[in-house]
């Protein structure tokens, strides 16, 4: 006969399964997953998430945009967005703007500058709620901006989300890229794909090439450069809609990312 001990973990097995399957119910429909991840903060995670996935949708793709950063949750300052998505039946319907479907914990809270404050056990529940209620409908591509680093959050995302590929952000400076290296590591223990390196911060201030050297010493793809411009402090829209260049660094960035995933067999179209 069972022991209590082990009827609780066959309950937990069965608790997982659920929610997995759950899981996968709400993505069926999305036919390509891309995370973007660093290996520290301050690297311009979010706003290279955010221009890639509005960049993804002015060429005409059905796009969404989930942010899982629970700590830090900023998707939705990048984007200029307040309204909140709605919740019906159970389920949570994005937001949207500049075309894209958003969800992010910072929907949740009473107050931006409030500190969130969670162990483990509840950002993973947090994580694990937003997947299984959250109604995406058919998607090209959801762009997901992870917590930074290689700790238990990033490790909860990268477990219980099934991803396609990872876009791992960095810089010119050599301790981002050493962090950045850990998190590709991280990536690849967990049996994931690496779909590429990108540098942001380019430019005299802070150097150039750092990251076209991580992946070539990591044996990833380099899917580019992404300078640093005064035009970035305009925060009233992404700055990939308000100056050229930057949109067209960013069409760079979107077609090297479809073509990694074309690699991988896991193109949207």
């Amino acid at each position: 006969m069972p022991t209590p001990q082990e009827n609780a973990r066959l309950e937990q097995i069965k608790k997982s399964w659920k929610e997995k399957r759950q899981i996968t119910d709400r993505l069926a429909k999305i036919k390509s997953k891309i995370g973007v991840y660093s290996g520290k903060g301050g690297v311009g995670k979010t706003t290279v998430a955010v221009n890639l996935a509005v960049t993804l949708a002015q060429q005409g793709h059905a796009v969404g945009l989930l942010d899982v950063d629970i700590d830090c949750p900023n998707v939705t300052k990048v984007l200029g967005i307040s309204e909140k998505p709605d919740y019906v039946d159970g389920q949570i319907l994005p937001s949207e703007k500049w075309g894209v479907r958003v969800v992010s914990m910072a929907f949740f809270q009473e107050n931006e500058e409030e500190a969130i404050i969670w162990r483990g056990p509840m950002i993973h529940n947090a994580i694990n709620q937003f997947l299984q209620i959250t109604e995406w409908g058919e998607l090209d591509y959801l762009v997901v901006d992870l917590p930074p680093g290689t700790s238990d959050s990033p490790l909860t995302v990268m477990q219980t989300l099934p991803m396609d590929g990872f876009v791992v952000v960095s810089t010119p400076q050599e301790l981002a890229n050493m962090d950045a290296k850990r998190c590709i590591n991280m990536i690849r223990k967990l049996n994931l794909n690496v779909l590429g390196v990108v540098e942001n911060y380019t430019g005299e201030i802070f150097g150039e090439g750092g990251g076209k050297r991580l992946a070539k010493e990591v044996d990833a793809p380099f899917l580019g450069n992404l300078a640093l411009r005064a035009s970035y402090q305009d925060s009233s829209m992404p700055t990939t809609l308000a100056d050229s260049s930057v949109n067209e660094e960013y069409t760079n960035l979107a077609k090297a990312v479809k073509e990694s995933l074309k690699e991988l067999g896991r193109e949207a179209a």
